[in-house]
């Protein structure tokens, strides 16, 4: 029984230190009402990087709460996402090639529009302009430091 108390409290405490993502269309309805910066974590799922970058940060649950009560946080799926997504006016689709594709959107967003690096973090304010691009990885500590830096008045 004591083992299973530790575990239901480990998975509880573990959940509440996630970062809380939204979807395009969700933020887009957010901001009208509570307008906040907005975070874009760009991934594949075959990036190793992407998940230790991301497992890294969700270990963090200073900066998770600091992120989840200041920013609101698109974990974008670039290659497996294929819905029609609608931002900044405009609309991005998924392009096929064969067994794979890529999402228009990742290109729009990636400096290189052959091939974005992964992961790839945009971050832009309150009013969708571009604040902070980065490619690679992007330590919590780092992340800590630049999103402080933009919350400063």
């Amino acid at each position: 029984m004591k083992f299973l108390l530790i575990i239901m409290l480990t998975i509880s405490g573990f959940y509440f230190s996630q970062l809380k993502p939204y979807s395009f269309s969700e933020v887009e309805i957010l901001q009208k009402n509570d307008p906040k910066p907005v975070i874009i974590h760009i991934y594949t799922d075959w990036c190793s990087v992407c998940k230790i970058e991301l497992f890294k940060l969700n270990k963090d649950k200073d900066l998770t709460q600091y992120i989840n009560d200041n920013f609101y946080f698109i974990n974008f799926e670039a290659e497996r996402t294929k819905e029609t997504i609608n931002f900044q006016g405009k609309e991005f689709k998924y392009l096929p090639n064969g067994n794979s594709g890529i999402h228009e959107l990742a290109l729009a967003l990636a400096k290189n529009k052959n091939q974005p690096v992964y992961p790839l973090w945009i971050i832009l304010d309150k009013n969708q302009r571009l604040i902070g691009y980065y490619e690679g990885l992007f330590k919590p500590k780092n992340i800590a430091e630049k999103l402080k830096k933009i919350m400063l008045p």
